[in-house]
């Protein structure tokens, strides 16, 4: 079937203009290192974050030192001391980078980089990659962006390509019929093409890449998007004369703001995204300069750059860690800056967006794949000829996984130390030529004043955003007003906390998957609110629950301050199916926009009419645990 219904379509399809994508080789690279403009605010940024988060990381390590204060150390302690050091200095990088970014936005908005003339921006190919999505929203969101290039008088700049690698016939039936609907809607001002391959070849990347090969020569630039994607006409038309405008760009970043949810965890995800994402984007394209990253969609790509350097090689070995590459945008971006061309984010551009997972249990699907891929580029990143810049993107890529099973390796290792030190008798005259006794010492105000130290560095990206947020009128309106915007933030602070602890033993279950040699597989996500049963969370977080308990009834065994100091975990974890279940009701966020809290200013009218029309009352709540 799927190959009947590619054959029906040829005569729809354009010309062939291949590119020739020749495979990279990762093992060894005989150019140069190709500088590409970076000024000398680039260098000082990067000074500024990573020595800032070289001195945060060993001020925090030296304070924990300072509270398990070991007369004579034991593995046990250096081995609590060095999951610490490693945790610290994940959360000390973000809280670097986030305070450039509020340095960078304190100054003014980030503006745009020079752009040509619209007459003189080039050919620039849509691509809309699909796998098992549903056509009508994909379809709408096509429609919605070629008729905004065709209000702006640019359409002959742009063609749109659906590049389907859907495996189940009656959705690419509908993909056929949506394709003819998207003509009759756009008529003959954009060129919309639909292509089905019989063999979905390294998934994403391979779909992309046979578009490159088969139509490439045909386009100047190309802007990749997903199927949850949505792009402004005023955002496309200035990627891609900023692409015209810069020769040496090889990959333009937007920033993609999160939209189009009503669930509490959707919504949280969307007001971060829109007060705290500016902040980081400034620090990232700050430090970045033009080293910088991609993230796989609402970005535009030099076509030619594309096919001389981002052919994907498989790498050796088996699943999850050999095969194709899954996580191939950071792998693309670094071969793409490898071959001498700029990758660099516009963090000013407004009109990107995308979508979030409804919930926290469709949320920690995406991350089974994701994790696999991120975990896949310990093979790469000692790849011959990579920007040291691209390596550190490769390394955080890694880390934003391995950072929860740290932190829970941590949290064990330190109840381990607490419980040897509970049952066991202090020695104190370790030197059998001292005159004085040596005490062991734990001293609390010392341990409080690490705590207020991790809990600044972990929260005061959150303020830096928060102040900004307050500064823009726009911004602090759209968010619902100071009250609002205050509201918003201390909700969000507080959902976080609860969500944490589970996505730590979600992640670190992942990672240990994918360590033993489970391949995650490949599915389409969830994007619809519809609330899952809280009998299915229940059965989800039953672990979860268990691990909760464990660890209160440890820590009280030990002792009251231990338990205190782990109840908000253990508290989380034991409440991680009614967490889940509430934050994943869409009839819950309806309520908490009538409350004020998580608006953001993107949300469109028709957002408020069906709040209001849709609006419960909080006993229906229950009613839908049913």
């Amino acid at each position: 079937m799927a190959l009947q219904v590619d054959q029906k379509l040829t005569d729809t399809l354009p010309a062939e203009a291949p590119l020739a994508m020749p495979v990279q080789d990762l093992k060894s690279w005989a150019g140069e290192a190709v500088p590409v403009g970076n000024g000398r605010d680039v260098l000082f940024s990067r000074l500024f974050v990573f020595g800032a988060s070289i001195l945060i990381t060993g001020f925090g390590t030296w304070k924990m030192y300072e509270v398990i204060s070991p007369v004579n150390v034991t593995a046990l302690q250096v081995l609590f001391a060095s999951f610490f050091a490693l945790t610290f200095a994940w959360i000390a990088f973000s809280c670097a980078s986030a305070i450039l970014g509020f340095l960078v936005l304190l100054r003014g908005k980030v503006r745009l980089p020079k752009l040509a003339e619209t007459c003189d921006m080039g050919r620039t190919a849509l691509l809309m990659p699909v796998y098992n999505e549903d056509p009508e929203r994909v379809f709408a969101a096509l429609s919605r962006m070629g008729q905004a290039l065709r209000r702006e008088g640019v359409a002959r700049h742009f063609d749109i390509f659906v590049l389907s690698d859907t495996r189940k016939d009656h959705i690419a039936a509908a993909e056929v019929d949506a394709h003819e609907w998207l003509k009759r809607q756009l008529g003959p001002a954009i060129k919309v093409y639909y292509r089905r391959r019989d063999n979905n070849h390294h998934r994403k990347a391979g779909n992309i890449a046979d578009f490159v090969t088969r139509w490439g020569a045909a386009y100047d630039h190309m802007i990749v998007l997903d199927a949850d994607s949505d792009m402004s006409a005023s955002a496309m038309i200035t990627l891609a004369r900023a692409m015209a405008a810069d020769p040496k760009s090889g990959i333009i970043q937007s920033l993609p703001l999160l939209q189009n949810r009503w669930t509490p965890f959707a919504r949280m995800t969307q007001f971060a995204g829109r007060v705290y994402g500016p902040l980081v984007a400034a620090g990232l394209s700050a430090w970045h300069g033009r080293d910088g990253n991609y993230w796989g969609h609402n970005a535009i790509i030099r076509t030619r750059a594309f096919a001389e350097a981002c052919g994907l090689p498989e790498l050796k070995g088996r699943k999850p860690f050999g095969g194709h590459v899954l996580s191939h945008d950071f792998v693309e971006a670094a071969l793409i800056r490898r071959a001498g061309w700029a990758v660099y984010m516009l963090p000013g551009l407004t009109g990107s967006y995308e979508e979030t997972p409804p919930c926290l249990i469709d949320l920690a699907t995406r991350d089974r794949r994701w994790a696999q891929g991120n975990l896949q580029h310990m093979k790469i990143v000692g790849a011959k000829g990579l920007h040291w810049v691209s390596r550190v993107h490769l390394i955080q890529g890694i880390m934003s996984y391995l950072a929860s099973p740290l932190w829970l390796m941590l949290l064990l290792a330190g109840l381990l130390l607490a419980t040897v030190a509970r049952h066991t008798t202090p020695n104190y005259f370790p030197d059998s030529f001292s005159l004085f006794p040596v005490w062991p010492v734990f001293d609390p105000e010392l341990a409080l004043r690490l705590f207020a130290i991790t809990f600044g560095v972990l929260y005061l990206p959150k303020l830096l955003a928060l102040i900004l947020a307050l500064k823009d009128s726009e911004l602090r309106k759209g968010c619902g007003g100071t009250i609002g915007l205050l509201k918003s933030v201390l909700a969000e602070t507080f959902v976080s906390m609860l969500l944490s602890p589970i996505m730590m033993l979600i992640q670190s279950r992942v990672v240990a998957d994918v360590m033993i040699g489970r391949d995650s597989g490949w599915n389409a996500q969830n994007r619809d609110d519809q609330a899952m049963p809280f009998r299915a969370c229940a059965r989800v977080h039953a672990a979860h629950v268990v691990a909760g308990i464990a660890f209160g009834v440890l820590a009280f065994h030990i002792s009251w301050a231990t338990f205190l100091w782990l109840a908000p975990i253990a508290g989380a974890l034991m409440l991680s199916p009614l967490v889940s279940w509430s934050t994943g009701l869409p009839e819950f966020g309806r309520r908490l926009w009538h409350w004020n809290v998580f608006r953001i200013p993107e949300e469109a009218p028709r957002k408020a009419e069906e709040a209001v029309a849709d609006v419960v009352q909080p006993e229906q709540l229950l009613e839908a645990a049913q």
